[in-house]
């Protein structure tokens, strides 16, 4: 067994599901007890998406709808799926050091600043064993 790296994850920050209707899932999680903190758009190749992020107690669900253009690929699939699993860290440029370090394979060339929650955030994805992405996210 591989000896553990040094990074200090705090928790499992949100996971990320993508969907077809963004005003549709919030809607559904709304009656499971969820809040809408977070609603922003982001750009994807020249086209926008949104991004809502709704929140019950300390557990985070970051639904996103992607540009037009890519809806029929998600609507296509038969189960939904979850895209990602977001651990929080206190310090991603130290976490994204760590990740280079350890060998792990990084997806992003640095991290990533979105303008989400009230002073962004930053983030960076890995591929696990079997494509699998995990990000680390620090809310600035």
């Amino acid at each position: 067994m591989e000896t553990a790296i040094k990074l200090d994850i705090k928790a499992i920050q949100h996971i990320g599901i993508p969907v077809t209707n963004v005003v549709n899932s919030a809607s559904f999680y709304s009656r499971l007890g969820f809040l809408n903190v977070m609603e922003r758009h982001f750009d994807h190749n020249g086209e926008q998406g949104t991004c809502v992020m709704m929140k019950r107690h300390n557990m985070i669900i970051e639904l996103y709808q992607m540009p037009a253009a890519i809806l029929p690929e998600i609507a296509a699939r038969k189960d939904g799926h979850i895209d990602h699993v977001a651990f929080d860290v206190a310090d991603i440029d130290e976490a994204y050091a760590i990740m280079q370090h350890g060998g792990f394979n990084i997806i992003e060339p640095e991290p990533v600043f979105l303008q989400f929650w009230k002073n962004g955030c930053k983030y960076f994805n890995i591929t696990g064993p079997d494509g699998e992405r995990l990000e680390f996210n620090q809310v600035l």
